[in-house]
């Protein structure tokens, strides 16, 4: 089964209180989707010989799932707390290259 990433950004509104993640991710446990994922703390860019882009600011975790398609992976965005307390959740493929 084809594996997503969920990208949550760090733009909500409001901060999403622990028994909303705490919910969120029995959901996906329970649908047998979750896979994976972690907050994003402070880091570097790197770039061999020139200067590299500024750190991605925005991104404030991750979480990776299984679904069998992209349809199916956007529907798991429902219930996710970043999402529901108004934030942006990306949702990209994970290719097997």
């Amino acid at each position: 089964m084809p594996e997503y990433i969920l990208l949550m950004h760090g733009d909500t509104p409001r901060t999403p209180d622990a028994t909303l993640w705490d919910a969120y991710f029995a959901a996906l446990h329970a649908q047998g989707a979750f896979v994976g994922g972690s907050s994003i703390g402070d880091g570097v860019t790197l770039r061999k010989g020139a200067t590299a882009a500024p750190l991605t600011a925005q991104l404030a975790g991750f979480i990776r799932i299984r679904a069998a398609d992209l349809p199916a992976a956007q529907a798991l965005v429902s219930g996710n707390p970043v999402y529901e307390c108004g934030g942006t959740v990306e949702v990209r493929e994970l290719p097997l290259d």
